[in-house]
C-alpha cells in the first residue's frame, strides 16, 4: 500500500470490458455478411420486429450481404416493444433445431434484447428465465446488431430486458457474454422513425445517463463530466431530431450518445442507482407503453422524492446541464429548478410527464409497487427504496 495516499479512496475499483466492434456511418449495413464471417458465424438467425425492416428494404440488403458471403440464414420476426418471453422460447428452439451459431438482430433495443435472450438460452440447459431472476450470463451464441432506433444502448451493453407473459414480469439480465460482437450504426436508418418514437428513445438515453450520474460516490469528476457532456448533447440534438427525424447530423450524434450512455464508459468507478428503471418497468409491463415514455413520467418524480439526500448533486446537475444559476444560499431552489427544467424539456418534445398523460391509473399503484423484486435491501443505491417509497414516487407522478 502506498503510504503517500492519505484519506479515503472515493472512486471505486472497477474492471471495464467493452469489445464490441462498431461500424458507423452511411451504407454500413452492407458489411453485415463480412462482419458475421469475421466473428465466426456460419449459420445465422436474422431476428427483427415488424414490417418496417421489410418495407424499408433493410432486410433485403442484409440478406443480400449474407448471401454474398455464402452464409445460410433463417428469419424470425415478430419482436414487439417490451419483448416477450414467448418469442424468446421460439427462437431458442429454432436455433437448436437448425444448429444456428450466430444471431443478427436488426432493429432497436427490443429486438437486440430478444436476440441476446435467445443467444443465452440456446446454449443453456435450463430455462433462460433463470438469467432474468439473477443468474449471470456466462455463455451465449455470438450476437451482431444493426441498429435502427437509438434508445436502449443494447447495441453496446451487456444487458437485456424481457417481459415474461406469465404474470407480465419485466426483468433484466446481464453478462459480458451477451455484449454484441459487432454493431452496425447507420443514422440513415432512423430517418423514417415517428417523431414520438425519436423522443421516447431520447428520454431512454438521458435516463441511462442519470442512473449513473446520481451517485453516492465522491471524486468522480471524469465520469461526472462525461455524463454532463452527453446530457448536453441530447439537449441540443434531440429537439432537432424530433422536428426532423431525417436530420442525419442530429441522429448521428444521438446514435453515438445512446451507445456511449449505456456501454458503461460513463459509469465506471461509481455506484449506480437504477431504481427509476425498476419502477418504470412495472408501468411498461402493465400498460405496454414505450419505455422512454414511462421514464419521462417516473424520473422527475423519483428526483423530487430523493433530492434532499444530496441537494448539492442535484444542484450541480441543474447548474452544469441546464445552466441554472447556482444559489449558494439556497441550493435546494437550484436543485428543484433543474428538475423542473428536465420535466419541461421532455414535455416540450411531446412526452408524457404524468400518469394521466401516459394512461396509467392511480388504483394500480399498490399492485405495481408490490410487484417489484426488492431483494433484502430494496431497489436503487442513491437511496434504498422499499414498496412504500415506490408508492409515494408513483403518487408524485400522478
Amino acid at each position: 500500500m502506498n503510504k503517500n495516499f492519505k484519506g479515503e479512496n472515493k472512486m471505486l475499483n472497477f474492471t471495464f470490458y467493452s469489445p464490441t466492434y462498431f461500424a458507423f456511418g452511411k451504407g454500413k449495413q452492407e458489411e453485415a455478411g463480412k462482419l458475421v464471417s469475421r466473428f465466426g458465424g456460419h449459420k445465422v438467425l436474422i431476428h427483427y420486429g415488424g414490417g418496417s425492416v421489410k418495407r424499408s428494404g433493410l432486410l433485403d440488403a442484409v440478406c443480400a450481404s449474407l448471401q454474398k458471403e455464402n452464409l445460410p440464414y433463417l428469419e424470425l420476426g415478430g419482436v414487439k416493444p417490451n419483448p416477450r418471453s414467448g418469442l424468446v422460447y421460439e427462437g431458442i428452439e429454432l436455433c437448436r433445431k437448425e444448429q444456428v451459431d450466430f444471431i443478427l438482430a436488426v432493429g432497436g433495443g427490443s429486438t437486440i434484447d430478444s436476440a441476446k435472450a435467445i443467444a443465452a438460452g440456446a446454449v443453456y440447459a435450463g430455462d433462460f428465465w433463470d438469467f432474468y431472476e439473477g443468474k449471470l450470463i456466462e455463455h451465449a451464441l455470438p450476437v451482431g446488431t444493426i441498429l435502427t432506433i437509438p434508445a436502449a444502448g443494447s447495441e453496446g451493453s451487456p444487458d437485456s430486458v424481457i417481459t415474461k407473459e406469465e404474470g407480465m414480469l419485466k426483468r433484466g439480465a446481464t453478462g459480458d457474454a451477451i455484449r454484441p460482437c459487432f454493431s452496425i450504426l447507420n443514422p440513415e436508418l432512423t430517418a423514417t422513425l415517428p417523431k414520438y418514437q425519436v423522443a421516447c428513445g431520447g428520454a431512454d438515453i438521458m435516463a441511462h445517463i442519470m442512473e449513473r450520474y446520481f451517485t453516492n460516490t465522491k471524486e468522480v469528476e471524469v465520469t461526472d463530466r462525461l455524463c454532463e457532456g452527453l446530457f448536453c448533447t441530447m439537449l441540443k440534438e434531440l429537439p432537432k431530431a424530433v422536428r426532423n427525424p431525417a436530420d442525419y447530423d442530429a441522429q448521428a450524434n444521438i446514435m453515438w450518445a445512446g451507445m456511449t450512455a449505456h456501454n458503461n464508459v460513463v459509469g465506471v468507478g461509481r455506484e449506480q442507482d437504477w431504481a427509476s428503471h425498476n419502477i418504470e418497468h412495472e408501468l411498461s409491463a402493465l400498460y405496454d407503453c414505450a419505455h422512454g415514455a414511462g421514464l419521462s413520467v417516473i424520473f422527475p418524480a423519483w428526483m423530487r422524492y430523493v433530492y434532499k439526500h444530496d441537494v448539492m448533486r442535484f444542484a450541480q446537475f441543474a447548474a452544469r446541464v441546464f445552466g441554472v444559476t447556482m444559489d449558494f444560499q439556497n441550493p435546494e431552489e437550484t436543485a428543484l429548478e433543474g428538475i423542473c427544467r428536465l420535466q419541461n424539456f421532455w414535455s416540450s418534445l411531446g412526452l408524457p410527464v404524468s400518469f394521466g398523460e401516459l394512461g396509467a391509473k392511480e388504483e394500480d399503484i399498490s399492485f405495481m409497487a408490490e410487484n417489484i423484486a426488492y431483494g433484502e435491501t430494496g431497489i436503487g443505491n442513491f437511496v434504498k427504496l422499499k414498496a412504500e417509497d415506490v408508492k409515494e414516487i408513483y403518487r408524485l407522478a400522478l
